[in-house]
C-alpha cells in the first residue's frame, strides 16, 4: 500500500489537499470519487521522494524529539510500528512529518525493518538514532528504547534552547549598542560640532578624533560594512577546509572562557550518547563510532577516533579518553567509577547530567555579566561622544570670562 498526495475539488467547489493510502493511483482516485471529490492532482510518496534545491528533509532537533515522543507512547500503548505510524500520519499537521510518516509506513508494510525504513529516508534521521533504533530491534525493546531515545533528544533540545536564550538579551543589547553609536556619529556630532567648526575655533583633539571618525562612518560606513560581511563569508568558507578547521577549534579550545563552554557542551553530548546507546545493549566500540558525530569540536572528535581504536585493541574507555588531555577530569573519574562498579551506563548518565549543569551555570553567570559589562562600554563610548561636543564648549566659555 501506498500514500498520495492529493489535491480534489470538494462537492461544495472548495479544494482540499491530505493523504490518501491504496495500492494504486487509480484505486486512490476511486476512493476519493467515493468520498464526493473529484482529483486535480494526485502524487505517490515514495521512500526517496523527489528533493527540492535547498530544500531539508530533517525535522531539526525539536521537531524530531516530539514526533518520536508521539511515536514512542504509541509503541508503549501497545500498537504495532505500522499503526502507530498511521495514527501519526493522521494526526500530524506537518505536510513534511505526515509524508515521512507516510514513506515510513510504505516501507514497513512493504515487509522492511524500522531501522531499514529510517535508513532510506536519507537525511531525515542522524545515524545515532538509526544506531538506537536498530539495537532496539535486536534487544526486543524497541518500545523502551524509543522512550529513552526521546528523552535523550529532548534533553539535548532543551539544552540548545537554554543555551540560545541565554544570548538573546546581550544580543539584543549589542545591536542596540551599535545602531546608537553609529546614529551618533553620523548624524548628531557633525550638527553639533559644525557650530564650533564656522567660529574659527581650534578644536581639541578628541574633538577632532571624533570628527574623523564620524567622517569616516558616513563616507566609507557602507564599504566597511561590505568588507565585513566579505570577511566572515571568506572565514565561513575557510573553515569548511579540515586543516583549518582543525586549527581552529584548537585554538577555541585554549580561549579561557568559550573553550570551558565548548568542552562541557561536546563532553555532555558524549556522555549522554554512550550512555544511551550501552543502555540499549549497543556494544561499546560501536556506540563510541556513532558517538563521532555528535562531537562538533575536530580535536575532541579526533580524540573520541583514537579513544575507540585504543579501546578496540584492549584500554579502558577511562584510560583511552584521559590518553588525549583533552576532556574533563570529572568524566575520567566518573567512567572509571562506572567501569569499576559495572555501572558504566548509570554513570555515563551522571556524567552527561554533570556537564549539562556546568554548561548551563556558566552560560548564566556569563550572560550576567556580559548584559552589564556591554552597557557600562556603551556608557562609555557615549560618554567620549558627549565630551567631544562639549570640550569645545568649555573652552569657548574660559575665552569669554
Amino acid at each position: 500500500m501506498t500514500a498520495f498526495r492529493y489535491v480534489a475539488v470538494q462537492q461544495d467547489g472548495g479544494n482540499k489537499r491530505g493523504l490518501i493510502e491504496a495500492d494504486t493511483p487509480r484505486q486512490a482516485r476511486q476512493l476519493l470519487r467515493d468520498q464526493g471529490m473529484w482529483v486535480s492532482e494526485l502524487d505517490a510518496i515514495s521512500a526517496q521522494p523527489k528533493r527540492r534545491f535547498g530544500a531539508s528533509r530533517s525535522l531539526g532537533t525539536q521537531k524530531l524529539a516530539i514526533w518520536t515522543r508521539q511515536f514512542a507512547t504509541l509503541l508503549d500503548a501497545g500498537l504495532t510500528i505500522e499503526q502507530a505510524l498511521a495514527v501519526l500520519l493522521e494526526q500530524s499537521e506537518d505536510d513534511k512529518e505526515k509524508r515521512l510518516s507516510a514513506a515510513l509506513r510504505s516501507e514497513i508494510l512493504s515487509g522492511s525493518s524500522l531501522s531499514q525504513a529510517l535508513t532510506r529516508q536519507t537525511g531525515a534521521f542522524p545515524e545515532l538514532y538509526r544506531t538506537i533504533v536498530a539495537a532496539g530491534e535486536e534487544s526486543g525493546k524497541a518500545g523502551t528504547v524509543m522512550q529513552r531515545l526521546a528523552d535523550y533528544l529532548e534533553s539535548r533540545a532543551a539544552l540548545g534552547s537554554k543555551v540560545a536564550l541565554a544570548f538573546v538579551y546581550p544580543a539584543v543589547v549589542m545591536s542596540v549598542s551599535i545602531l546608537v553609536v553609529v546614529g551618533l556619529l553620523t548624524w548628531v556630532v557633525p550638527q553639533m560640532v559644525t557650530v564650533f567648526q564656522s567660529a574659527k575655533q581650534q578644536l581639541p583633539f578628541l574633538t577632532v578624533a571624533m570628527l574623523w571618525l564620524s567622517a569616516a562612518v558616513r563616507s566609507w560606513g557602507w564599504l566597511m560594512l561590505i568588507v565585513a560581511v566579505a570577511a566572515g563569508f571568506l572565514g565561513w568558507r575557510a573553515l569548511k577546509q579540515e586543516a583549518v578547521r582543525r586549527t581552529f577549534d584548537a585554538w577555541v579550545l585554549r580561549l579561557p572562557l568559550f573553550g570551558r563552554f565548548v568542552r562541557a557542551g561536546n563532553t555532555a553530548r558524549l556522555a549522554s550518547t554512550l550512555a544511551i546507546l550501552v543502555g540499549s545493549g549497543v556494544p561499546l566500540l560501536k556506540a563510541m563510532q556513532a558517538a563521532v558525530g555528535v562531537i562538533g569540536n575536530m580535536p575532541l572528535r579526533e580524540a573520541v577516533q583514537e579513544a575507540s581504536r585504543q579501546v578496540r585493541e584492549g584500554m579502558t574507555l577511562s584510560r583511552a579518553l584521559n590518553e588525549s588531555k583533552l576532556f574533563p577530569p570529572v568524566l575520567i573519574h566518573l567512567i572509571a567509577s562506572g567501569e569499576a562498579t559495572g555501572r558504566l551506563e548509570y554513570m555515563l548518565d551522571k556524567a552527561a547530567a554533570q556537564q549539562s549543569q556546568e554548561l548551563e551555570n556558566r552560560v548564566a553567570t556569563f550572560t550576567s555579566l556580559l548584559g552589564p559589562i556591554m552597557v557600562l562600554l556603551m556608557g562609555i563610548v557615549v560618554l567620549l561622544i558627549v565630551l567631544a561636543i562639549l570640550l569645545p564648549v568649555f573652552e569657548m566659555n574660559q575665552l569669554v570670562k
